[in-house]
């Protein structure tokens, strides 16, 4: 891997400005001998409730120099402000792997949904995987409860999950990826939620806490790649939450996840990945 970047609508247009497509060509920071692999994972969603939620964070095309950054949304949903971050996987980096899934049952919605992921090139013994939100769309109910977790992680593959609960009815979700060697050095990763501080009834605008890299040495802090893979929020209000981190060092970080206003944030979870 060589690096961490992110993208936000309001560096194309301001929040009040309900656009449906917004997009930015970016740079990589070299031009690579073949476009590199791209994982995106949302990081901040600032939505319009009362009406089904619906969102898509993507890269196309993606080039060896560039590619464009996008964030959708479509229908009667309003858009006020998003972002995501993406983590570049270089052409000639075999040790990881990475991929996303679509679940897209908007003829029949389901409460859960899982599909077999299979690696292209089966790993040694069971790597270590971490997933995320890309894109959903949510009926607008009481809550919009959304989570996308593995399970069954073995040498060739893994069963990637989107589970809701409650009133909320999914009609479609993406789900992105990222799987390395379990002995691989210098990475740590993990998933960190909001129910680790408080209870989720307990609905607060600021969530923090610290993560200690257990048993992993870096010999510098390392870049982190973080993202939303669960989300619980009343929608009877506008739906708002974005995470961060920082205090990043060479033993651990703080990850934040916070909503604003009258939004009311019962619950949610960050994959991150840290690596040197």
């Amino acid at each position: 891997m060589s690096g961490v970047g992110s993208f936000n609508t309001e560096e194309v247009r301001f929040s009040d400005q309900n656009y449906p497509q917004n997009y930015k060509v970016i740079y990589f920071p070299k031009k690579y001998v073949a476009p590199p692999r791209l994982p995106i994972g949302l990081t901040s969603v600032d939505m319009k409730g009362g009406t089904d939620l619906r969102i898509r964070a993507y890269a196309d095309p993606i080039q060896a120099q560039n590619f464009t950054a996008h964030i959708d949304t479509w229908g009667d949903s309003t858009l006020y402000s998003a972002g995501f971050n993406y983590l570049i996987e270089k052409p000639g980096d075999l040790a990881f792997q990475s991929g996303e899934f679509e679940d897209s049952p908007s003829t029949n919605p389901r409460k859960e949904t899982s599909h077999r992921i299979n690696f292209d090139r089966p790993f040694v013994t069971p790597p270590k995987v971490i997933v995320f939100l890309k894109a959903w769309e949510m009926s607008g109910g009481e809550a919009s409860r959304l989570r996308t977790y593995p399970s069954d992680i073995d040498a060739k593959g893994f069963t990637l999950h989107f589970e809701t609960w409650g009133p909320t009815a999914l009609l479609s979700g993406v789900a992105g990826w990222i799987a390395y060697p379990e002995d691989k050095e210098h990475i740590y990763s993990g998933a960190e939620n909001t129910g680790e501080v408080r209870p989720w009834e307990y609905a607060s605008k600021q969530t923090h806490s610290d993560v200690v890299f257990q048993d992993t040495e870096f010999s510098r802090p390392p870049t982190i790649f973080f993202a939303l893979s669960h989300v619980d929020i009343d929608s009877s209000k506008d739906f708002r939450i974005k995470t961060y981190v920082d205090n990043v060092s060479t033993k651990g970080m703080t990850w934040h996840i916070d909503s604003w206003a009258d939004t009311r944030l019962w619950s949610a979870t960050v994959s991150y990945i840290a690596f040197t």
